[in-house]
């Protein structure tokens, strides 16, 4: 079933968002999780926190976003360790609800990087069966709630040019010689 705009219908009953900040070694970071996990991670630059949770509402329109640090502040400290690749967090359940289901494959996609690795549009393209989608999957990238978590910093143009990064193409740099830095 499909909702307006070609959303899966998943997207409307997420129900309620519990979301907070707190600090990573990128700055300040706002953390989203519904009843199915973290649905959203956003560094927080220049917009802030309000800016985050206007993001937050954009990809989950029907939840009750309710700003609660208790129940996302055990998130902070993962979100570190798996910067400095000392944790993988592939236990934590992510919620992808808000894509579509071609957005939802991308950001699989993304989570099956190994840290210090890259992949080109093309070839995440090519990896969840269509090989012409790589301007999609570009457009994925760039509307991911779960930065970091879902390393969408991994991919980068043909060629190992960086492409772009909603953060900025410095912290995607950064985040690339971090992982390469072990």
């Amino acid at each position: 079933m499909k909702t307006s705009g070609g959303r899966s219908s998943a997207r409307a009953s997420v129900g309620t968002i519990r979301h907070g900040t707190g600090t990573s070694p990128l700055g300040p970071i706002l953390v989203g999780m519904s009843k199915r996990g973290v649905c959203g991670l956003f560094v927080l630059v220049d917009e802030g926190a309000l800016h985050a949770r206007g993001r937050l509402h954009h990809h989950y329109p029907g939840a009750e976003l309710i700003e609660d640090q208790t129940a996302v502040a055990g998130l902070f400290p993962r979100v570190t360790a798996f910067l400095y690749g000392q944790d993988d967090c592939r236990d934590l359940a992510i919620d992808m609800t808000s894509g579509t289901p071609f957005q939802q494959r991308v950001w699989e996609s993304l989570r099956a990087i190994p840290r210090g690795q890259t992949r080109s549009y093309g070839e995440v393209a090519a990896a969840i069966g269509h090989p012409r989608a790589a301007r999609a999957v570009g457009a994925a990238c760039g509307i991911n709630p779960v930065s970091l978590l879902v390393p969408c910093h991994r991919v980068v143009a043909s060629g190992g040019a960086l492409g772009g990064y909603g953060w900025g193409l410095e912290r995607k740099k950064a985040l690339l010689d971090l992982e390469q830095d072990e």
